[in-house]
């Protein structure tokens, strides 16, 4: 994702959108939310940790990989899970390419030469945005929210791996009408979205999101504790990316280091206590999901 931040609101709006959430104006609500769930089994053990034995609220799932079957096997046996779906239009692994649930001859646009994906590198984000139709993607994110209807599983929100609010605005105004149809919300956090969400009355985050990926691995249990112990009233996110040893990378050594640690974090004693210390309160998107449908359209 990209690592801008978005224009933090005032405290008079945060207020507002509180109490729209159910939650009293001078809350500190964080969504905590496990990105690339389904990307490999590793993930798939660190996001379940993450959320049944740490301080994670839900996660996002990604319909297009390997093991994503697993992960929603995994779902169907905890309902109590809040998921969202990681709407996924490129591929970080291209020894092990996944490509798009549509036939490949539907979505030309979205692919690279080779049949596939592009990498989420800057190369590949602008050859993808710059030749993706809209109604290709359209059908693609349709075919992987259906996958997760004809498993039997209710999502909560849509989001985007990596490309933050789509990439483009014409993307992200498809998948706000697409959020509409199905009853959910979607994950936004940059300008110019957050001001046209927001002037649908429709709540979204209060404060800059953070992407764990952005954080350096050197002292993260301790920037978690700062960033807790500094959380504002409102509305935050956090989109974190555990993983247990013996994932596939997105990027080396790195990639591991950033899955390990956000793991070791969200599962530690520290981390627990930190939230009961500092009166934080950890949501997910089932109370964002409720506004934004009742505004936009039925569950």
């Amino acid at each position: 994702m990209d690592k801008e931040d978005a224009e933090p609101a005032t405290a008079t709006s945060s207020a507002r959108w509180n109490r729209l959430l159910g939650f009293p104006a001078d809350a500190r609500l964080l969504i905590v939310n496990c990105d690339d769930f389904g990307m490999c089994p590793s993930v798939n053990a660190g996001v379940i940790e993450s959320i049944e034995e740490g301080i994670a609220g839900s996660c996002s799932l990604m319909t297009v990989c390997p093991a994503a079957p697993d992960a929603m096997r995994l779902l169907r046996r905890r309902p109590g899970i809040a998921f969202g779906i990681h709407l996924t239009m490129v591929c970080e692994t291209p020894h092990r390419p996944w490509g798009p649930l549509t036939a490949r001859e539907k979505v030309p646009s979205l692919l690279d030469p080779a049949g596939d994906f592009f990498e989420p590198t800057a190369a590949g984000r602008t050859a993808l945005l710059g030749r993706a139709r809209p109604d290709e993607v359209e059908t693609e994110f349709r075919a992987q929210i259906d996958a997760v209807a004809d498993a039997d599983l209710t999502p909560t929100h849509l989001d985007f791996h990596c490309l933050a609010d789509g990439g483009r605005d014409d993307i992200l105004d498809l998948t706000v009408g697409l959020a509409a149809e199905y009853g959910l919300a979607v994950r936004v956090w940059l300008e110019p979205g957050l001001r046209a969400v927001r002037r649908r009355g429709l709540p979204v985050i209060d404060h800059a999101f953070l992407d764990s990926f952005s954080l350096p691995v050197e002292g993260k249990a301790a920037r978690y504790g700062r960033l807790l112990r500094d959380l504002p009233a409102g509305l935050s996110e956090w989109a974190v990316h555990p993983g247990l040893s013996g994932g596939e990378p997105r990027g080396g050594d790195g990639d591991r280091h950033v899955r390990l640690t956000d793991h070791e974090f969200l599962t530690s004693p520290e981390a627990r206590e930190a939230v009961a210390r500092e009166g934080v309160t950890v949501i997910d998107y089932r109370a964002v999901q409720r506004v934004w449908a009742g505004i936009t359209g039925p569950v």
